[in-house]
């Protein structure tokens, strides 16, 4: 005898997968680790203190 299933709990969770499979989709895509991002910013600061430090009248 085959078990009774809710389709709305079935559809819900198909829908949880969906999104699931969408955002791991979207992280190989897009995502970068919070150490990328630090590292980023502070090559970015470091580039702009650098243009900074060769200004002829400092502000």
């Amino acid at each position: 005898m085959a078990e009774v299933v809710s389709l709305s709990r079935a559809r819900k969770a198909r829908d949880r997968a969906k999104k699931r499979a969408q955002a791991d989709a979207n992280v190989v895509q897009f995502g970068r680790s919070k150490a990328e991002k630090a590292r980023d910013d502070q090559i970015a600061d470091k580039a702009r203190r650098d243009l900074d430090g060769h200004r002829k009248d400092p502000e």
